[in-house]
């Protein structure tokens, strides 16, 4: 299939009247003025973006299958998220019973191996629990959280290349040691649901972290006198930092601050999405809790921010629409940047070699829908 008179982001610029040719799932060729071959069907774009698939390195659930309850959701997750125009995903732990964590990553091991079709590509688990500080919690049950443990990890992780991310509190006793072999071991090591200083947060970064969740959230505040772990992470160009553009879990100024600080080649735009994604308010569950979905925020019975009900496109029609992102850095930041953080360099890309979906939007910045060579345009 090839697809022509297109708008990419090509070599830090907007590039129009671009033909890009997909062929077995992937994007096989692209440039200005790509010659039809024979028979090959050819869908004009006209002038529309198309941009690579999405990269969400923080997602637990959407559309009603959650990546703790095994393979069949796992798979179902995929399908549904490659439907939004997710190429790429790291399913996302809660705190449960080590039992309950292994067979998750068993099922995302599985899919790894064997997967779907026409899914969004497991890249792997993030771990998000449990080395995490209860005082910290947020939304994870703090009766399963521990201190960090290599044995316990590997005991959970199984095969330790399931795991590309793992979330720790970096004040925890055994932080150091643990951090330094996770991170020696090609893991990246993201520090949250925390309540570290910001001092222990540039310390954590010395011993092998890159990575910080969800900021702001779940973590020590920014003050000007103790600027904590957002503080640090901030003004510390070793660390990504994610950000949640649902506009419930954080302030408009708190967004464009984080993304001027960090720029669009450090800012992760995730979704942290629970089963809710794409389904109507009403009751639902995140790590056996209850939570009520209302009016785009889901709350667990005391009020807690239980994840979110975001989807990539409407993270990216956020940034530019909400929070006055400049489309190229939105762009970056849900597709581009997510991928480096865990050291994919093609993915999220536009060049030879990305996966379908690509996602095409109109020239005002609305989502038009998924491209791939069964869809078309």
């Amino acid at each position: 299939m090839l697809l022509t008179d297109a708008t990419v982001w090509v070599q830090e610029q907007w590039c129009a009247n671009m033909s890009i040719r997909v062929e077995d799932g992937c994007v096989a060729a692209l440039g200005a003025g790509l010659a039809a071959r024979e028979g090959e069907s050819v869908i004009s774009l006209e002038g529309d973006y198309l941009l690579p698939g999405f990269v969400d390195v923080h997602i637990h659930a959407c559309q009603g299958h959650d990546a703790m309850q095994g393979e069949a959701a796992l798979r179902a997750m995929s399908r549904a998220l490659y439907q939004a125009g997710v190429a790429a995903f790291l399913p996302t732990t809660m705190s449960a019973p080590p039992a309950d964590t292994r067979r998750a990553m068993e099922a995302i091991r599985a899919v790894m191996t064997h997967p779907e079709a026409r899914g969004a590509q497991v890249l792997g688990a993030h771990m998000e629990a449990p080395f995490l500080q209860s005082t910290r919690a947020g939304a994870q049950q703090a009766a399963w959280l521990q201190n960090p443990d290599w044995t316990a990890f590997c005991d959970m992780a199984g095969d330790m290349h399931t795991v590309r991310i793992v979330t720790i509190a970096p004040e925890l006793p055994g932080a150091e040691a643990f951090i330094r072999r996770v991170a020696e071991a090609g893991v990246t090591v993201s520090l949250g649901h925390t309540a570290a200083t910001a001092e222990q947060t540039h310390l954590a970064a010395d011993w092998g972290a890159t990575h910080v969740t969800h900021t702001f959230n779940a973590q020590s505040p920014l003050n000007h006198r103790a600027p904590g772990v957002p503080g640090a992470a901030l003004v510390d160009d070793r660390l990504y930092a994610e950000v949640i553009a649902d506009g419930v879990h954080l302030h408009a100024d708190v967004v464009k601050l984080l993304c001027r600080a960090k720029g669009s080649r450090r800012a992760v735009a995730i979704t942290d999405a629970m089963e809710a994604a794409g389904m109507p308010d009403g009751s639902y569950t995140l790590g056996g809790q209850a939570v009520t979905v209302r009016a785009g925020e889901a709350r667990l019975a005391d009020g807690t921010l239980a994840g979110s009900v975001l989807t990539m496109p409407q993270a990216l029609h956020h940034l530019i629409h909400h929070f006055g992102i400049a489309p190229a850095d939105a762009v970056r930041m849900c597709t581009e940047t997510p991928a480096a953080s865990i050291g994919e360099q093609v993915l999220g890309r536009m060049a030879v070699g990305s996966p379908v979906p690509l996602t095409r939007w109109s020239k005002d910045w609305q989502y038009k829908g998924i491209v791939d060579e069964n869809i078309g345009g």
